[in-house]
């Protein structure tokens, strides 16, 4: 399990006499371009089968599913903190084998096709990305993501507004389902870029190659944005549009995840600090302890 995952807020569940059915139980809330459905299951089943029109965006909030998508996957689990992007005409196949005593509670959004459509040209037209090789693009390809702060964020925020009893909803959902779509968009950007898959030659891609392949060495974002032929703040803009993260913030991540990498493999704190690219082991020692939330020294005495 992803460590670095976000969870999203959960509705309380029903009471079993509220609910219609105890397998995958449906709230439905219907917006002008987007249904909002939350679903709760209370009792083991096995390959259960939910039908997907149109593109639709799922979030785990409760329990575990094992599944796959029909015809594209085999199966896998899905856990809270995770999420899964359903192409148009897509099923999953759900089993739910822990449901007795832990009940399952997951959300989808289905998405209006022409909203999306108008929202991507209307983004590159009005909003292109620096990167003139790259253009806002939902991947059906990249369907199964960790839920990022930003992510969880805009996700938390279309579920306030698609349950709150307001005249204003329709208007306020539509500004929200921008951003959620463009947080997806980061989101799969990042996680392809976590995974080395690169489309093109990208910058960007050209930039995270140059960055891991030097995280020992002092990174500055001059010297990047240089290595890449992008002038200092264009590098920074481009870097945050594309992934939804600053290169800094970035760079640090990569150094932690080595860091873990290093010290799984009995490597002392001193020597991971240095080949980390931290010249000074007791820094080193309290960055990890914020990001992680344990000792580099805890954390190895886990791994072993």
């Amino acid at each position: 399990m992803n460590s670095n995952k976000v969870l999203l807020n959960r509705p309380a569940l029903k009471a079993e006499k509220q609910l219609s059915t105890l397998i995958e139980h449906r709230t439905t809330f219907n917006l002008n371009n987007c249904e909002f459905s939350i679903y709760e299951t209370h009792r083991a089943a096995y390959g259960v089968k939910l039908h997907f029109d149109h593109i639709a965006f799922t979030a785990m909030l409760r329990g575990k599913k094992h599944m796959k998508l029909e015809d594209k996957t085999g199966y896998f689990d899905y856990f809270p903190g995770e999420s899964i992007l359903v192409a148009p005409g897509e099923t999953m196949v759900i089993d739910f084998p822990e449901a007795d005593e832990t009940p399952s509670q997951c959300i989808s959004l289905s998405l209006n096709p022409d909203f999306i459509e108008n929202s991507l040209q209307n983004l590159n037209y009005h909003l292109p990305k620096i990167d003139e090789t790259s253009q806002w693009n939902i991947q059906l390809d990249e369907y199964f993501l960790f839920n990022n702060p930003s992510l969880a964020s805009a996700t938390n925020n279309i579920m306030r507004i698609a349950m709150d009893d307001n005249s204003q909803k329709d208007i306020m959902a539509d500004f929200a389902l921008k951003e959620l779509l463009i947080r997806l968009m980061q989101t799969q950007a990042r996680s392809m870029v976590e995974k080395n898959i690169t489309r093109n030659k990208s910058r960007i891609s050209l930039a995270v190659d140059y960055i891991r392949k030097n995280l020992h060495q002092k990174l500055t974002i001059e010297k990047i944005a240089e290595f890449v032929y992008v002038s200092k703040s264009n590098f920074f803009k481009l870097f945050k549009e594309e992934l939804g993260i600053s290169p800094n913030d970035f760079i640090l991540q990569e150094r932690i995840n080595r860091a873990k990498e290093l010290l799984a493999t009995q490597n002392s704190i001193k020597e991971t600090a240095f080949q980390t690219g931290f010249s000074d082991a007791n820094y080193f020692t309290r960055v990890f302890k914020q990001w992680v939330g344990v000792t580099p020294g805890s954390y190895r005495e886990r791994r072993m």
